[in-house]
């Protein structure tokens, strides 16, 4: 496995951006922005190439990977024209193989992981009946161990009581509530940083697996557990 990392040089750019987010800054310090690319670049090179070999992943450059550092500032109160972290995304292919990866990297708040952050109405309700009618596969998967460990629980955005057509007294409206389903994962500057990186990300993303599985079933199957497409 390819030993990359993040460069120190980069977590400080990203700090002296957080300090100067305008535009004549940015342009004043765009040898280090261009720097500070190509790293993040290698490192979603170093990613998507890993995981390659341990799921079916859609193709991508190490540059498509990554969102734009350019923030936009249409309909927010917030102008600052600059996000202060790099992130990237992989996505799994075929309609059979549910949930994103994704890691993001900011100083004192690198975060890998992923799941479904914004499911349709349709998935969404389709998840939230699967769990009403059986909570217990779910509950295994998160309290294994290795979940548990690397995880600890799931996160994400929930309503306040119980979505509509579900009784807001159900054994596991806890999961119920749940509009998002996302696992992550922290690290510190000194992890981010350091050779083996990228053998952490890969594993952190492997430990999904169980939970993308569960998902992937219940998402290309109807209620009676009957294919809705062909392998």
């Amino acid at each position: 496995m390819k030993e990359v990392c993040v460069p120190k040089s980069t977590l400080t750019y990203l700090k002296d951006l957080g300090k100067n987010n305008n535009k004549p800054w940015f342009a004043a310090n765009k040898d280090r922005y261009t720097q500070a690319h190509e790293s993040m670049i290698t490192l979603a090179e170093a990613i998507m190439e890993e995981m390659s070999m341990v799921d079916n992943i859609v193709p991508k450059s190490g540059k498509q990977t990554l969102y734009r550092i350019y923030r936009d500032v249409r309909f927010s109160k917030d102008k600052s024209p600059y996000k202060q972290h790099w992130a990237g995304n992989l996505v799994r292919a075929t309609k059979l193989l549910r949930g994103g990866y994704y890691f993001h990297i900011e100083p004192g708040n690198t975060l890998v992981g992923g799941g479904f952050f914004s499911p349709n109405s349709a998935d969404l309700k389709r998840i939230r009946k699967e769990i009403a009618a059986d909570p217990e596969p779910l509950r295994a998967i998160m309290a294994d161990p290795t979940f548990q460990k690397t995880f600890g629980s799931l996160v994400g955005n929930t309503v306040k009581t119980a979505p509509r057509g579900f009784d807001s007294e159900h054994p596991a409206i806890d999961l119920i509530r749940y509009k998002q389903f996302i696992c992550k994962r922290d690290f510190t500057d000194k992890e981010v940083t350091s050779a083996g990186f990228v053998e952490e990300v890969v594993k952190t993303f492997q430990n999904l697996r169980p939970f993308f599985n569960y998902m992937s079933e219940i998402l290309t199957t109807d209620e009676n557990g009957v294919p809705l497409y062909e392998e």
